[in-house]
Parts: C-alpha cells; sequence; structure tokens
C-alpha cells in the first residue's frame, strides 16, 4: 500500500489528485469548525453582501454566509457520492464476477439484463427512481447505486472472465472448493484493482449526478447547504452577485476533477509498463 501511494503521488495527476481531495477530506471532517459563520444563519441586512475580508465568498439571497455553506457543504455532497458509488461498485463487482463464474446460460442471461438497464441513461434512470421513491438524499444514493452496478458489473465480467481461466482457480475447483469460495476467495479480491480504478473515476460522474438531482429539487432539501442545491437557489440571481452561483460550482468541478486525476493516477501507478 505504501509502495502504491509513494507511485500515485510520483505521477502528476495523483499528487494534484491527492492533495485536492486531502482538501476535501479536511472540509467533510472539520467544516463545522472551519466555517466562521453558522451557515442557515439568516441576515436580511446581509443579503448579497460582496467578497472581502471578513466575509470571503460574500453573502447569498438570504444575507447567509457562502464560504460557510461551500465548507460545511462538502460532508453533503462528497460523502453521498462516495457511499453511492461504494454501493454501486460492491453490488456490480459482486454480480459481475458470480455472471462470470457460472458462465453459460446464465451468463449470457445476466449480461442480457444487465445491456437492457445500460440502455437507459444513468440521469434518466436515477430520476425516475428517485421519484418513485420520493426526495431526500437517501434516496438519491440509493438512484445513483442502482445506475452506477450495471456498467461496475460488466467491467468486472471483462477482468473476471480472465481470472477465471488462472491456474489458481482451477486449483481450487480441483481441491473441490464451493462456489462461493472460488467466487470470494479466489476471483473478486484479483479483479479488485481495474474495479478501483473505475470506482474513483465514477465517484466524480456521482458527485455531479447527485448536484444534479439536488439541483432538480430530488436530492438535498433546504435549507441544506449541499452544493447543487446551492447552485438552484442562486441561479436567478446570476446577474446580481454571480459569486453565489460561480462558488459551489467551481467546488463541484474541482472535486469532480480531483477524483479524476487519482483515477488515472492509481491507472498509470498499478500499470507494470509505467514502472521505473
Amino acid at each position: 500500500m505504501t509502495d502504491l501511494l509513494g507511485r500515485l503521488l510520483r505521477t502528476p495527476q495523483g499528487a494534484i489528485g491527492c492533495t485536492l481531495l486531502v482538501l476535501l477530506a479536511v472540509a467533510c471532517v472539520a467544516g463545522p469548525w472551519i466555517a466562521p459563520y453558522d451557515p442557515e444563519a439568516i441576515d436580511f441586512l446581509g443579503r448579497f453582501r460582496p467578497m472581502g475580508a471578513q466575509y470571503w465568498l460574500g453573502g447569498d439571497q438570504l444575507g447567509r454566509d457562502v464560504f460557510s455553506r461551500l465548507v460545511v457543504g462538502a460532508r453533503s455532497t462528497v460523502p453521498m457520492a462516495l457511499a453511492a458509488t461504494l454501493i454501486g461498485t460492491v453490488v456490480g463487482a459482486v454480480i459481475g464476477t458470480t455472471s462470470a463464474h457460472l458462465g453459460g446460460r446464465l451468463d449470457e442471461m445476466i449480461m442480457r439484463t444487465i445491456d437492457a438497464v445500460m440502455a437507459v441513461p444513468g440521469l434518466l434512470l436515477a430520476l425516475l427512481l428517485v421519484g418513485t421513491l420520493g426526495n431526500g438524499s437517501g434516496n438519491a444514493v440509493i438512484a445513483i447505486a442502482v445506475a452506477f452496478a450495471p456498467g461496475m458489473a460488466r467491467v468486472t465480467r471483462s477482468v473476471a472472465l480472465a481470472v477465471r481461466n488462472q491456474d489458481y482457480v482451477k486449483a481450487a475447483v480441483a481441491r473441490g472448493e464451493g462456489g462461493s469460495w472460488i467466487l470470494f476467495r479466489e476471483m473478486l479480491p484479483n479483479v479488485m484493482a481495474p474495479v478501483v480504478i473505475e470506482a474513483t473515476i465514477r465517484v466524480a460522474f456521482a458527485v455531479m449526478l447527485f448536484a444534479t438531482l439536488s439541483f432538480l429539487g430530488l436530492g438535498a432539501q433546504p435549507p441544506s447547504p449541499e452544493w447543487g442545491l446551492m447552485v438552484a437557489e442562486a441561479r436567478q440571481y446570476v446577474h446580481q452577485a454571480p459569486w453565489v452561483l460561480i462558488a459551489p460550482s467551481l467546488a463541484i468541478a474541482l472535486t469532480a476533477i480531483a477524483f479524476n486525476l487519482v483515477g488515472d493516477g492509481l491507472r498509470d501507478a498499478l500499470n507494470p509498463r509505467h514502472e521505473r
């Protein structure tokens, strides 16, 4: 693990991505203590307060401090995206590995079902699920996880098909090991490297998808300082106070870029051809 981290930090994209992720982690963990003001405190006398030394990112339409809402809002956005990606990755990895292990008609049936689900765009599928389950952050996480699981299943299956033919899997079969042992002890651990890379990149999409659902009023609900919700509330004041819209939009973009950079760095770090 230490060696992998060292190789990751030696790549430019990995170093930049990890730096951004550390800042995000600090905001998620210590956001309420870093924020100089209460993110939900309303001050009508401070509506659209300009940026300055006391209020770094000014005030919004209700006089709330934008910087405080941005910092505290990190824990309303990033952990939700991580949770959705983790659930989708675990479910997809198990389905994909199981399908590759079973083979034959069962594999074909599972993959055709996956293809049918993947034919529906991820955002549309998430909208349908949230519309069925109801608004809220928890339901948005479930919807994003379900939208991500089919893609992760297909990625995992493509790797598991090669792992299935390895000698250690054949040896387990020859020893008479059960299907669950072969699946969880022999195959799954050996498909995790590409799955982790894919999951890291998909976190970026999860951040944007969760922000989109909140923007549409289907994810986080007011007065939560979630970034997508902040964009939705500020869009009608863009000409009057552009910083209220730019700040959360930039936070979403930088978060997506950070996870993409880390994913690219992991891909290079785990590629033997890039080792020196």
